[in-house]
């Protein structure tokens, strides 16, 4: 009995690569991928009360983190490892570079393993639309982009696709980032104003989007800054020590969060006394809990991310790529003919010893 040279179908394991997401991206169209993703984030909120749930696994540094994000159903496991090193970029590195894997609970195989770099970008933008669909302004079509790094130009096309926003004002520390960011955004349908300070973006925004790298407590927001009526979507403080906005917006705002758990230690809450009143999305997705009461209301999305985001977006990424092909099959997983002889396999495996030469007589 040999190892199978062509390993079953269910040990075959799809890849999807950053090239395979790519083409993804353009077979489907941005706006619809996220919005297809958006779709599954709300399906898999409404039953929230299914999955296992915990605050994700990081590890710090003075520079960065490391962080694994898992979740699972009765159905199907996923993480996602996840790192953010705001350094990187000065040495021409990713901040936020990620991986991540679909699993079937039943036989514990792998289904699916794919870049998530990419991937968490469409998903933190269709999560940012999702809960901005829920709790801005119904009147809203402008939105400031405070933080024009990597996330910016999916933010935009999401709040576009997804809640209708025709104006984007784009504010970043670095001009050569806003810059970027409205070059890219040329062509989108969206009228795109460059500013000269936080300030100046907010003027007449309905949604208010803070993205920013820096890991330290930073006041991206003022408290005298944040007018009645507005939409607050602060996607930049994810982890213990990094924050945007002052405390006492806080103090005024209307709070939404992914998981309680987890965004008192990462998010801008954890400025907060632990007891600090806030309601759980998944409960204003299921009309169990009121979002936007008031037009006077200030709500604030206290994004971090949360594994079942990622769980919806490799459910997503895992039915597109068998219906395209968009993927490579890897042969990862031991397959001997005999399961319980995987020490045979391997050393059946070994490479035919060369005859000795027959010298001549």
């Amino acid at each position: 009995m040999t190892h199978n040279p062509n390993p079953s179908d269910k040990a075959l394991v799809p890849f999807v690569s950053v090239d395979h997401m790519m083409q993804l991206i353009h077979r489907t169209g941005i706006r619809e991928m996220i919005a297809g993703i958006a779709r599954n984030i709300e399906d898999d909120f409404r039953r929230w009360e299914q999955f296992d749930k915990t605050p994700r696994v990081a590890a710090h540094s003075q520079v960065g983190v490391i962080e694994l994000m898992p979740t699972a159903d009765d159905a199907h496991y996923a993480f996602k490892y996840v790192n953010g090193h705001p350094k990187n970029t000065a040495d021409g590195l990713q901040t936020v570079t990620a991986f991540g894997l679909l699993a079937d609970m039943d036989t514990g195989y792998p289904l699916l393993l794919s870049e998530m770099t990419l991937l968490t970008a469409l998903r933190t933008a269709a999560m940012s639309a999702v809960a901005a669909r829920h709790l801005a302004p119904k009147d809203a079509t402008t939105m400031a982009m405070i933080g024009n790094g990597a996330q910016a130009e999916f933010q935009s096309l999401a709040m576009q696709a997804l809640c209708g926003i025709t104006d984007v004002r784009l504010y970043d520390t670095d001009p050569a980032a806003t810059a970027k960011c409205a070059a890219n955004l040329a062509g989108t349908g969206l009228t795109v104003t460059p500013c000269r300070s936080a300030e100046e973006a907010i003027q007449g925004a309905g949604i208010i989007t803070t993205c920013t790298a820096d890991k330290r407590n930073a006041r991206v927001l003022t408290d005298n800054m944040v007018g009645a009526g507005v939409h607050i979507n602060a996607i930049g403080g994810d982890c213990p020590g990094k924050t945007e906005l002052a405390e006492a917006i806080l103090h005024r705002a209307s709070i939404f969060v992914e998981y309680p758990e987890q965004t008192r230690i990462e998010g801008e809450i954890q400025q907060l006394d632990a007891d600090h009143p806030v309601t759980e999305l998944w409960q204003v997705i299921t009309g169990a809990a009121n979002g936007r009461s008031d037009a006077r209301q200030i709500t604030l999305f206290d994004s971090v991310g949360f594994a079942i985001e990622d769980f919806s977006a490799l459910r997503y990424v895992h039915d597109a790529a068998r219906a395209t092909g968009l993927n490579l099959p890897l042969d990862l997983l031991a397959d001997p003919d005999d399961p319980r002889d995987l020490f045979g396999m391997v050393m059946r495996a070994a490479p035919a010893r060369k005859a000795a030469p027959v010298e001549d007589a």
